[in-house]
Formats: structure tokens, C-alpha cells, sequence
């Protein structure tokens, strides 16, 4: 062909698989959050999850380890987070050497908390279909009125009352129509990171030695073993009797919103788990035999977009310990924002800025309903990693009890305005959602 076209026409029509109370895009620890609590609020609900698995970073992606639930005098993520807590606990699913404090992070079993998420899934009565991608919305005006889903039987669409955008990246606001912001001023993201399993690991040996791998680095750096120069180096956490989760490597420049850039940046981090295989295994003690298991399905993503809503939340919000007349929770991890690029002056700098931004014991922030409403769309809600902030205060707000905060909130609220005929988002008695909130739970001491 001469000239091949550049843009193609295509147009299909689609069944209508379901008309539901609300539809959650997103399986991960906020969209479950969301449409168990949609569902036990008496809505009908369907949730659309692209892999084989509810629970998002914490399962697909491999990430074991949940950040703290507590300010250490209260316990802030109540409600869904709190009944997953136990449930947990309860099944094993702990990890090793991990005792229960919920003001300190705890490292968790994927397997185990795969199917706690399922068991609390299956018993709201809620609909669930996994290997299933949001694709796009139909809209009229300010309001969705289907979403767009792709999978094995075809392409169909879900209508709804009510959408909760629990992708992470925003894609169904953003489809929608909805402002958003990537990043810094020039574009620059936190990295992401390919977590890891890894078998045959002394562990007796680790605790002995008292050797922290992030120190090792340089010598690392020196030996020629490592060749990026990336002194932030998480580690890896024991989730079994010789078993580990590795946080290790960063995908500098990965963009989660560009599957060209997720396959790139995906295939480089495979590439790396060699190099850091050799620095464990040559320079540290207790992991002279460990042996890789297997990699995360899903690449550990930290940033992307953030939804423009009826309020942003920054750093200067932290700062203050911000109290809100709507808030929908709180919460209380420091501002963990990793560097956007390698190098001992970035890593300085972020190091600086986390533990400078440590709360003391009792010390936490409101969350604004506002942040979960986006501003251009009428039957909307956010949740999770795309709601409305800075990225500094994102690098709090981020991580997953945090997401089970936004999350429920934003399902509760989605059940209350599609079943109570609210016009939209904005015209939901904020003082009666969070009366609703307060009973499955959650922590609100200003309501």
C-alpha cells in the first residue's frame, strides 16, 4: 500500500451485559473495598477486573507488605480494612517473624490474602468478572451512562447509575473526560518496581548478620555487580519458613498509563533481577543459596495519574494534620516519595523528606469526600491512587490501607446516591455518608 492510512474507522454494536446500581473498574485494594461495601449497602454491582485476581499490588503484583493501619494510638483503617486485617491474621497469612503491630508495616502472604479478598468478595453478593478490561464509556453530557469492557467472550458494556474509577490510573475518568495531572512539572513519576519470590533463603542467617542491603549498594556499585547507581533498595521481607518478597530495583521513567512504556520498562526489569540475584547472593549474609521463584504478574506501579476533583489535597495539608468538615477518613504514612531518577543526591533527598515527615504517635490527616468527586463528571467517583492531590501528598495517600479508605468511601457513597436517586455526586448529604461510615467502622472522631 502506498499510503497506509494512519486512523482507521470501526464501529461495533454492543450487548448490554447488565444495567447495575454501580460499576467499579478495578479490582485492586480499593475497587474490592468499594464493591463489597457497595454491595452490603444493598446495591447491585458489578466490578471489572483485567487480571486473574482481586487485591491489585498486594497479589498480582507481589508487593507483601502492608503499610501501617494505626497512628499507634488509633486504628484509622476501619471498616473493610479492618475485617480483611483479621481475616488475614486469622488464615496465616502474616508472614513469618511478623508480629501484629498495626502502627509498623507488616508483611503478608499473597496466596493467602488472595483468597481472603475472595471469600469477602463472594459473600457481599456482588458481581465479579475477572479477566475483563474497562476499555471506555458512553456518555451523555456530564454523566456515564456504560462502560466499555473487553474480554474473551467479546466486547459488551455495563450500564450504571453510579462508577467508581478504581484503576489506579484513572482511566475511566480520564476517558470520561476528566482533567488530570502525570507527575512533576516536566513529566517525571515515581518509578515503579518489579517485586519479586525468592526460595532458599537462611533467614536465621539475615537476622544474625544484622546486614541491611540497602548499605551494600556502593560496594555492590564497586564490584561491578550492579550497574545502575540506586542506593534505594527496600529489600527483601520474609513471607515464609525460606521464602522472601523482593522490593528490589527501580523502573525509572515507566509510564503506567502507555503499555509501550509499561513493556519496556517491564522487560528491562526482568534484566535486572539478575544483577541483583549475584549482589545477594555475593555480598550478603543468609542468601549465599536463594534461588528466584517467580516475578510479580503485575509490575508495582507508584504513580500516574491524579483525577482534577472538587479539592486537591497537597503536602501543605499534611503539614498541618488537616481536619475537613466532609472527610470520609484518616490517615497517617509519611510522605514516601521515591526519586524519579537514580543517584545518591535524589536518594539523599528523598530520604530526607520520609523521615523527616514522620507523625507522632496519635498525629494523622483528614481525607475530603471532595477528593474522590471529579470535577468535570456528575456520577463519578475516584478512589485508590487516582484521587485528587499533589504527588507529594500522594506518596501518603498511595499505598493500600490508604486505598481501602478511598475506596469504601467512594462505594458507600456510589450505593447511597444510585439508590437514593441523587442527582450527583455533589448532592449526596456528605453528614449522612459519613453516619454510614461511622457504622461500618471507619475512623471518624471529627463527624
Amino acid at each position: 500500500m502506498k499510503n497506509p492510512p494512519t486512523t482507521i474507522s470501526w464501529n461495533n454494536t454492543l450487548p448490554v451485559r447488565a444495567e447495575v446500581d454501580v460499576f467499579v473498574a478495578g479490582g485492586g485494594p480499593a475497587g474490592t473495598a468499594a464493591a463489597v461495601m457497595a454491595a452490603r449497602e444493598g446495591a447491585s454491582v458489578f466490578l471489572a477486573e483485567n487480571t486473574g485476581c482481586l487485591g491489585g499490588m498486594g497479589t498480582g503484583g507481589v508487593v507483601a507488605m502492608f503499610q501501617q493501619f494505626s497512628d499507634g494510638v488509633n486504628f484509622l483503617v476501619g471498616g473493610f480494612g479492618r475485617e480483611l486485617y483479621d481475616m488475614l491474621e486469622q488464615h496465616g497469612g502474616m508472614g513469618y517473624d511478623n508480629h501484629r503491630d498495626e502502627y509498623k508495616s507488616c508483611t503478608l502472604h499473597a496466596e493467602i490474602l488472595k483468597r481472603v479478598y475472595d471469600d469477602l468478595f463472594v459473600a457481599s453478593g456482588a458481581t465479579l468478572s475477572l479477566f475483563t478490561q474497562f476499555i471506555g464509556v458512553l456518555r451523555d453530557g456530564r454523566r456515564v451512562t456504560h462502560a466499555v469492557c473487553a474480554a474473551k467472550s467479546g466486547l459488551f458494556a455495563i450500564g450504571a447509575k453510579y462508577f467508581v474509577d478504581a484503576t489506579g490510573d484513572g482511566d475511566l475518568a480520564a476517558k470520561a473526560g476528566a482533567d488530570f495531572e502525570k507527575g512533576d512539572g516536566e513529566g517525571n513519576m515515581m518509578p515503579g518496581t518489579l517485586c519479586t519470590i525468592w526460595s532458599n533463603i537462611d533467614w536465621d542467617a539475615v537476622y544474625k548478620s544484622g546486614m541491611q542491603a540497602q548499605d551494600y549498594v556502593p560496594e555492590g556499585l564497586r564490584q561491578g555487580i550492579l550497574k545502575v547507581e540506586d542506593p534505594h533498595l527496600p529489600g527483601i521481607w520474609r513471607v515464609g519458613k525460606d521464602f522472601g518478597s523482593g522490593n528490589v530495583g527501580h523502573m525509572f521513567g515507566v509510564d503506567a498509563t502507555d503499555e509501550r512504556s509499561l513493556t519496556k520498562s517491564v522487560l528491562e526489569a526482568r534484566r535486572m533481577i539478575g544483577p541483583y540475584h549475584e549482589f545477594y547472593k555475593k555480598i550478603l549474609k543468609g542468601f549465599e543459596r536463594m534461588e528466584l521463584a517467580g516475578t510479580a504478574q503485575l509490575p508495582g506501579i507508584r504513580e500516574s495519574r491524579r483525577i482534577a476533583c472538587d479539592y486537591r489535597m497537597t503536602a501543605a495539608d499534611y503539614d498541618k494534620r488537616a481536619t475537613f468538615p466532609d472527610e470520609i477518613g484518616r490517615y497517617s504514612y509519611p510522605l514516601d516519595l521515591h526519586a524519579s531518577k537514580p543517584g545518591t543526591a535524589n536518594f539523599k533527598a528523598f530520604w530526607s523528606t520520609y523521615k523527616g515527615s514522620y507523625y507522632k504517635p496519635g498525629e494523622n490527616y483528614g481525607i475530603p469526600y471532595r477528593t474522590l468527586t471529579p470535577a468535570k463528571l456528575d456520577n463519578v467517583y475516584v478512589s485508590g491512587r487516582c484521587v485528587d492531590c499533589d504527588r507529594v501528598m500522594l506518596s501518603s495517600l498511595r499505598v493500600m490501607p490508604c486505598c481501602f479508605i478511598t475506596g469504601q468511601a467512594a462505594g458507600v457513597a456510589a450505593a447511597m446516591a444510585a439508590q437514593g436517586g441523587v442527582s450527583t455526586t455533589r448532592d449526596l448529604e456528605v453528614a449522612a455518608l459519613q453516619q454510614r461510615l461511622k457504622a461500618v467502622g471507619a475512623f471518624l472522631p471529627n463527624c
